[in-house]
Parts: structure tokens; C-alpha cells; sequence
């Protein structure tokens, strides 16, 4: 494995650097408040102004992989330059990388038709407009996304789509103009992995209402904004499909990986961040006469925050390696791993920054507090750490269950009667 950067990589991160410098720290207040005053159903300026100077500065669609529309980066080349935007919530946006709509433009590219990439593909491209994704439904186990019980059905020519959906990210949003909704076309197929389909809804069809915006601890538009949409008899051709029926577990697997590391990508770098915030602060603050920074307490977190962040990057390297050298369904072990230790990392940093900061850690004037609704927030998001843990639980138990040296015959290696007697009556302390 060589992680090494490549003269293309370091050149995007010193512009990505100088751009973060002059246009995105200095206009983080601006976004937040607007963030506030307006809420969840507007559109932010500052975003839009800002998009402009990163689409003229050609820091645009860096997350899309070997495509015409993006910078052509692998994982691996993506993964430094993901970590730079994600130090700051306004960042992603502004450079076309955020979620939901990397997600969605993935999954449009891989599987789109040639229609419905001119007619949503082109546009999210362009950052003319954004996109929601309807998966997790607050009458069912969303962990097991088995369990989704909206319906797809078909009606001649159209396809029938009742459901009620929440944590759909982006439907507040005005620019939303589409949504990839799944739901079961085959609730009665045998294989519960063939039940389900995904296909497009544009915001505007009659029957689709978006109920209301749900926070993330208190934060409504930062670090996300989720909405409940309620589809009633919605209807849409059915060449609205994506890839085809039964295919909807398959599309949201493939869409999830890439994802699932992004947010970690990103979460390394607010994690930087937040500890180069808790240094300074530990440098400036002298409760009872002495500096934060000279307590051995302090110290020690300040420590195991670099030994975290380093541990989380290299193992989200790997997985961003393996991704491109032998695909997703390989690398699930790793992804799943990187999904459960980079959002506890960030946790944990931000608490103890939180702690260095005292009160003023639990406001956002420092961006803790939104920084900690998007690292807890994450441990959920795109699959819980309990999910994500008894996967590699089993795929260990399945790896290593037969690869003990010392086994023989499928058993292991267990002295006879007479191996026993031999060896207590040759042993320092022989039986009395």
C-alpha cells in the first residue's frame, strides 16, 4: 500500500488550501448565521456566492471518479482533499461535494439512462440544483433497510408510490428538485434483497409534501437538513426506474460505500481542526495561574487526539485503497470498520475540546457544538456502528474460524493421556 500523493493530488490540496483560506474561514460566521436567520427552507448566499469562486477556480465535482464532470480522482486521491472540505461545514457545498448529492450523482452516473442524466445528472453536475434520498422510515428498524415498507407499484404505464419517509436530507432545501425514493415493487419475493426499488421523484409531483424540517440536537440547516415526506399515491413513469425492478438493495449498497467513506474523509479533517482549536485554547487559558496546556490531563488528551486522528486516516486510506484496487464488495470489511472508528474518534475529540472550552464549547461561537451534532450524528447515519460492527464481527468468525497454525486434522491440538503423564512427570514441580 503506498499513500503517497501524487503531483496532481498535492497541487488540488494547495489550491483547495488557499481557497479555504481567502473564501470559506472568513465567511464561516456569515454561513452560520444565515444558517440560523433564515432556517432550513432557504437558500443560504453566502453558499451560492461562494460556489461561483470554486467553480471558476476549478475545485469542482472532485468527489466523481472517472468521469468527463470531475477531477478523475480515485479514492485514494480523493481522500486528502475530502479531508481539507471537511473542515468546515460551509465547504462542501461550495465545491459540489456534499452529501446527499454526491450520493445521488454516483448513483445516477452508474446507473442512470442516458434521459434521466440530461434531465437530473446535468443540472446537480452543474450545481444548478440538489437532490434528496428517501430511504429511512420512521415506522420501521431503518438499521435493517429489509425492513422499508413504502410501496412501489406498478399501474399501466406509471408506478404508484405511497410511503411516509424522514431524515430525507436535502428536501427542505428550495434548490431540491429530485428525490431518489426506495421502496418494495416485490414485497413477496422470497430473496428480501429482490423486494425493493429505487426510483426518481421529482419534488414537484402532486402527492409528494414535506411534512416538516427535523434538527440534529437543536440544529436546523447545520450540519444537515432533514425533513419528513409523506408520498401519497404519487405518480411517475415507470421510466422513472432506476436499473430496474428488484435492483434497489443493489443501488443503495453501491451507493452507500462511497458514502460511508466520505463522511469519514470529512470527519478527519473536522476532527484537525477541532485540535488545533483545543491547542490554542489550552495555550491562552491560565485558570488558577497555569496554562491548560501544562496540565498533564490536557496534555494527554491532546496526545491520544493525534494518536486517534492518525489511526482513523491510515485505516481510512486502506479502505479508500482497497475500494480501488479490488472494488467495494472486497473492501466491506474495512468500510464498515472506518464507519465505526472515525465518528467515535471525532466524538471523543470534540468532548474533550468541549471540556478545554468549558462553557463556551457548548455554544457554536467555536463550531463545537455543531461539529459534535455531525460526528454523534454520523454513528447513526449511512448504517449504526452496531450494524457495522456484527458485520465484521461475522466476517471475522468466517475468516478465521479454520486458520489456526495450531490445529490439526480441523481440532485443536490436544495432548493424549500419555503426553500428559509425560509431561507432568518431566515438569520442575513433578507430582508428589
Amino acid at each position: 500500500m503506498q499513500f503517497g500523493y501524487s503531483d496532481k493530488v498535492i497541487a488540488l490540496q494547495q489550491r483547495l488550501d488557499a481557497f479555504m483560506a481567502e473564501h470559506i474561514y472568513p465567511n464561516e460566521a456569515r454561513f452560520y448565521q444565515q444558517a440560523e436567520q433564515l432556517g432550513p427552507w432557504k437558500v443560504y448566499p453566502v453558499v451560492e456566492e461562494l460556489k461561483v469562486l470554486a467553480r471558476a477556480a476549478g475545485l469542482w465535482n472532485l468527489f466523481l471518479p472517472e468521469s468527463a464532470h470531475g477531477a478523475g480522482l480515485s479514492n485514494l486521491e480523493y481522500a486528502p482533499l475530502c479531508e481539507i472540505m471537511g473542515r468546515s461545514h460551509l465547504a462542501p457545498e461550495v465545491f459540489n461535494c456534499s452529501a446527499p448529492d454526491t450520493g445521488n450523482m454516483e448513483v445516477l452516473a452508474r446507473y442512470g439512462t442516458a434521459e434521466q442524466q440530461q434531465r437530473w445528472l446535468a443540472p446537480l453536475l452543474a450545481g444548478e440544483i440538489r437532490s434528496a434520498f428517501a430511504m429511512t422510515e420512521p415506522l420501521e428498524a431503518s438499521s435493517d433497510a429489509t425492513n422499508i415498507a413504502s410501496l412501489i407499484v406498478r399501474d399501466g404505464d406509471e408506478y404508484v408510490i405511497n410511503g411516509r419517509k424522514w431524515y430525507t436530507t436535502g428536501a427542505t432545501d428550495p434548490s431540491c428538485k429530485i428525490i431518489i425514493f426506495m421502496g418494495k415493487t416485490d414485497p413477496a419475493n422470497p430473496d428480501k434483497y429482490k423486494q425493493q426499488s429505487m426510483v426518481l421523484v421529482p419534488l414537484e409531483t402532486k402527492g409528494v409534501k414535506v411534512l416538516r424540517t427535523l434538527p440534529v440536537f437543536g440544529y436546523y440547516g447545520v450540519p444537515d437538513r432533514a425533513a419528513e415526506v409523506h408520498f401519497d399515491q404519487v405518480r411517475v413513469p415507470v421510466t422513472n426506474i432506476l436499473l430496474g425492478e428488484g435492483r434497489g438493495f443493489e443501488i443503495a449498497q453501491g451507493r452507500l460505500g462511497p458514502g460511508r467513506i466520505h463522511h469519514c474523509m470529512r470527519l478527519i479533517g473536522l476532527a484537525e481542526r477541532v485540535l488545533e482549536r483545543m491547542c490554542r485554547r489550552a495555550s491562552e487559558r491560565r485558570p488558577f495561574g497555569k496554562a491548560l496546556s501544562e496540565q498533564t490531563v490536557t496534555l494527554q488528551r491532546i496526545a491520544e487526539s493525534r494518536i486517534l486522528i492518525e489511526q482513523s486516516r491510515l485505516l481510512t486510506l486502506k479502505a479508500a485503497w482497497l475500494m480501488d484496487t479490488v472494488g467495494n464488495k472486497v473492501a466491506k470489511s474495512e468500510i464498515a470498520m472506518i464507519k465505526v472508528a472515525a465518528p467515535q474518534m471525532a466524538c471523543q475529540i470534540i468532548d474533550w475540546a468541549i471540556q478545554a472550552f468549558g462553557g463556551a464549547g457548548t455554544n457554536n461561537d467555536y463550531f463545537l457544538g455543531a461539529a459534535y451534532a455531525t460526528a454523534r450524528l454520523l454513528r447513526i447515519a449511512d448504517g449504526p456502528d452496531e450494524v457495522h460492527r456484527n458485520q465484521i464481527g461475522h466476517i471475522e468468525l468466517k475468516r478465521l474460524r479454520d486458520r489456526d497454525p495450531a490445529r490439526t486434522g480441523g481440532h485443536a491440538a490436544v495432548l493424549s493421556i500419555e503426553e500428559v503423564e509425560a509431561s507432568s512427570a518431566s515438569s520442575r514441580w513433578p507430582r508428589p
